[in-house]
């Protein structure tokens, strides 16, 4: 992972994918590269240690290697964002088993073909793709072969995949272009039937959360740009954020929230029995819910540089088996991945509840 990089994954604020300027029509290749990289206005730099609880899971990049075919591969990440949008999941980590550089992550940006694309790459491409608003995804995402299929994918349909006709108080939009040279605005595409002006001067293609107010008059502003935690922190649920790690360890090293995770829950058939009504989880903060892929949790951690020397009960608070008595010998990951968060729907409640009520 390159500097620039590094420094807008630990802002983390801005949006996850964003256009290409304009000037850059003269070169197809480098716009295609830029559009897909994480870009952030200035006002967008806000701490991430919110005071509301957050909830994130971490997803093997392997499953897709199981996949038959493109068309299956892309089902199978249609179902994990799907879940991670119903259970109103936060963060969305992609984790190789085996890989030691975080440079892999800079391939989603820079493999315009497809072609021999890893796990990890796809899924995070999907992901992004379809937690994008379908209004913006023309502008922020070029054509590509890992796409191919997104069609026959239901729609996540999250609160901030506004229609044209609707109204909200927040939208997501995509900055166009100065009204003109000596403008102090800035023209945002935010699906409704004309631009509205923002208060800053950006450059084209960055992906932005505007505060749209009451006032539906379009030609009324300039509006203002917002943190994209805005309308989470008023009780909306805005989309997951995704992001990279070159292993499990790097899940829990290079978590973006201040303090890190603080309660750590990784899943497996080989972890503890317990009812949900009797799981008493923690006040959190943040909380991360970790699934295996085919070999499951125990072979990413012995399979990992960084944690020789240590089992699955060292690195995760708890290790539990949210599916007892399974008929199937196997549970696929994304399947896990359903059963589990609805598992955790009541702990996570009361956890969230004993936050509030201690004033964390």
């Amino acid at each position: 992972m390159g500097k620039k990089e590094k420094r807008e994954t630990a802002q983390y604020d801005a949006s996850l994918a964003n256009g290409g300027s304009e000037s850059q029509e003269k070169h197809p290749k480098k716009k295609r590269k830029n559009r897909e990289k994480v870009k952030e206005p200035h006002n967008d730099a806000v701490s991430l240690a919110t005071e509301t609880p957050t909830i994130t899971i971490a997803v093997p990049g392997s499953i897709i290697d199981n996949a038959q075919s493109l068309e299956l591969a892309t089902r199978l990440a249609g179902q994990v964002a799907r879940a991670a949008t119903i259970f109103r999941i936060d963060e969305v980590v992609i984790f190789d088993n085996k890989s030691t550089s975080d440079d892999a992550s800079t391939e989603i940006m820079e493999n315009d073909s497809g072609e021999n694309e890893s796990g990890a790459a796809f899924l995070m491409r999907i992901l992004r793709y379809l937690e994008t608003p379908q209004y913006l995804r023309k502008s922020l995402f070029p054509k590509h072969n890992s796409l191919r299929f997104v069609g026959l994918l239901p729609p996540l349909d999250a609160p901030h995949h506004l229609r044209k006709h609707e109204w909200a108080s927040y939208r997501e939009g995509i900055t166009r272009e100065k009204l003109n040279r000596d403008s102090v605005g800035t023209l945002v595409d935010v699906g409704l039937s004309k631009s509205i002006m923002i208060d800053q001067v950006l450059e084209p293609g960055i992906r932005v959360t505007v505060e749209m107010g009451t006032n539906r008059n379009l030609d009324a502003g300039p509006r203002k740009i917002v943190p994209s935690s805005r309308p989470r922190e008023e009780g909306m649920y805005w989309g997951y954020k995704v992001r990279y790690a070159s292993n499990i360890s790097s899940v829990f090293k290079n978590c973006p929230y201040k303090g890190g995770y603080d309660h750590r829950i990784g899943t497996s058939e080989h972890g503890v029995v317990i009812k949900p009504s009797k799981f008493g989880l923690p006040s959190f903060r943040h909380l991360l819910i970790a699934f295996g892929g085919l070999a499951g949790l125990e072979e990413c951690v012995e399979e990992d540089e960084n944690l020789k020397g240590k089992n699955v009960h060292d690195i995760f608070d708890s290790y539990l088996n949210t599916c007892p008595h399974q008929g199937s010998r196997t549970i696929r990951t994304e399947e896990a991945i359903f059963i589990s968060l609805q598992y955790f729907q009541e702990p996570i409640k009361r956890g969230s509840k004993r936050h509030k009520c201690l004033g964390l």
